[in-house]
């Protein structure tokens, strides 16, 4: 039987970052492994976090042109 959940765990901010809920494993373009401990994580998609993989809000200064 499929569980259900009332959210899901992958969530695209449009503009922004991707939100992860639960438990998760990134890795990095290093090839690092990170993993989730927050009930909900910010994952960088416009590659000028200063906290990569994670987001720092710098997308929210980027021109429209470099927002993912």
């Amino acid at each position: 039987m499929k569980e259900h959940f009332d959210h899901p765990d992958v969530v695209v901010c449009p503009g922004g970052p991707l939100l992860l809920r639960g438990e998760h494993v990134i890795e990095d373009a290093e090839g690092r492994q990170h993993r989730t401990s927050r009930p909900v994580s910010a994952v960088c998609r416009c590659g000028k976090s200063a906290d990569q993989p994670w987001c720092d809000g710098t997308h929210k200064v980027l021109p429209d042109k470099l927002k993912p």
